[in-house]
């Protein structure tokens, strides 16, 4: 009988997935190697240089969106793996009253488009909880932090409840049959467990919050400027290599992060069957 992975040994199969990976990173490869043209013009190839990159961290206004955007996904992320971990938690112990209804508003944040968030968190930080203006850096990044909070930590809960339900009750109950507390079972057995889904969840977060544009452009003050919001406005008029340099250092930051968090979450998957 043939099984559905055996399907990937004919051709037509390896065909398309490979036609699938050119449409994906093809854009961004060509991205990069342009961010080394030696001419402003992008589409126009004169040679190979390095300035492009030098003028990019010498920028003082992008250095700084981009200060701001690493700082807004670091604080979104740890709060967001908290947040999504506990209500994971929740679902997956107790039977709470209206526990679809809530699973079902967990769930908005994935669902609802970016630009109705974007709207709601404008009105919601304009007539609902205004953020003070003026407010010395990390403060002045709060209300962008929250809006990112509220659209991550739904992805980190989601995440979670999945690897919870492969828990194995035996190990909780032999646990407490030695004596072991609630703090002690959660520290020594569940979050051992969950470390996996935490990773995979705080990678889903850190690069949403780093790249996301729609909504921090509704929710940033005058003064806040992020690194999305830094190239949109910067490409509103042209597309230089400055531009494509800028934003190659992020792909390549993005890439180093999720291999650093793969090899940690394949390094506790590897340990736990080795058990």
């Amino acid at each position: 009988m043939t099984g559905p992975l055996d399907y990937l040994s004919r051709w037509p199969l390896r065909l398309w997935l490979a036609a699938v990976g050119l449409f994906l990173y093809l854009p961004m490869a060509a991205l990069v190697a342009f961010s080394f043209n030696d001419s402003r013009r992008t589409v126009v190839w004169r040679g190979f240089t390095w300035d492009w990159y030098q003028a990019a961290l010498n920028d003082d206004s992008l250095l700084t969106a981009f200060a701001n955007s690493l700082t807004i996904a670091f604080i979104a992320t740890l709060i967001s793996v908290l947040l999504g971990a506990g209500a994971a938690l929740a679902l997956w112990r107790f039977r709470l009253p209206f526990k679809g209804s809530f699973e079902g508003a967990l769930g908005l944040p994935i669902v609802v488009p970016e630009i109705s968030m974007g709207v709601a968190m404008m009105v919601f930080f304009a007539r609902v909880l205004p953020w003070p203006q003026g407010l010395a850096w990390p403060a002045d990044l709060g209300a962008i932090i929250i809006a990112h909070v509220s659209f991550c930590f739904p992805f980190v809960a989601v995440v979670v409840r999945a690897r919870m339900a492969s828990f194995a009750p035996e190990l909780e109950e032999a646990a407490r049959d030695l004596g072991a507390g609630d703090w002690r079972v959660l520290r020594d057995i569940l979050v051992p467990h969950m470390k996996p889904a935490l990773y995979a969840g705080a990678l889903l977060a850190f690069t949403m919050s780093l790249d996301d544009f729609v909504i921090t452009f509704f929710t940033a003050g005058p003064d806040t400027v992020t690194f999305p919001v830094k190239v949109y406005s910067m490409v509103r008029f042209s597309v230089t290599p400055e531009v494509n340099a800028a934003s190659s250092l992020l792909l390549a930051i993005t890439v180093a992060l999720t291999v650093l968090l793969l090899k940690l979450q394949g390094r506790d998957v590897a340990r736990d069957a080795g058990r």
